[in-house]
């Protein structure tokens, strides 16, 4: 979710667990305490909370002051950092080419996330090569726009799917 409408419809679905993308520090509280009221976990994209840094002082303050389920990141101080103060940390990578995907499976055997999201998410044949290679559960996410995408996408070894497409909220709902 990037906007408050899509967080509403998020609190109102019967999903548990929530990804914030975009959001600004002032909303965060607002955010925590609306999802705690609906007995919902949230994930906080760290590079993406706007007024605050995505290093590890912004990681910890983010942990101790609003306890998020977990929190995604590029970075892996923010992961390292989250893993140290209990939340499950989601090491975003691009699927960009052979070069960036090398870079990032040494990064991942060194930092050791909890899970590991997949961008773009529609590609089915690389999310089954990085599960073979990492054995570390995975997230697809970006591009996955069809019912169809998503079930490849899970097919193919995803243990969940990270999408803003509403049409595949309900199917999966």
């Amino acid at each position: 979710m990037s906007t408050m409408k899509d967080f509403e419809k998020f609190l109102a679905s019967p999903f548990e667990i929530g990804v914030f993308l975009e959001v600004h520090i002032s909303q965060l509280k607002n955010i925590h305490k609306m999802a705690k009221e609906h007995n919902k976990k949230m994930f906080y994209h760290m590079d993406l909370v706007h007024g605050l840094k995505n290093d590890d002082f912004g990681t910890t303050y983010v942990c101790q002051e609003y306890k998020p389920y977990g929190l995604i990141s590029t970075k892996s101080t923010v992961i390292t950092t989250a893993k140290k103060n209990g939340v499950i940390a989601v090491q975003r990578i691009f699927l960009i080419d052979s070069h960036a995907l090398e870079k990032s499976y040494k990064l991942i055997e060194k930092i050791e996330p909890d899970f590991i999201e997949v961008m773009p998410g529609a590609m089915p044949h690389m999310i089954r090569e990085v599960k073979n290679r990492l054995n570390i559960p995975i997230f697809a996410g970006g591009l996955i726009r069809t019912v169809e995408d998503a079930e490849k996408a899970l097919n193919a070894g995803a243990s969940a799917i990270t999408t803003s497409e509403k049409e595949i909220w309900k199917r999966f709902s």
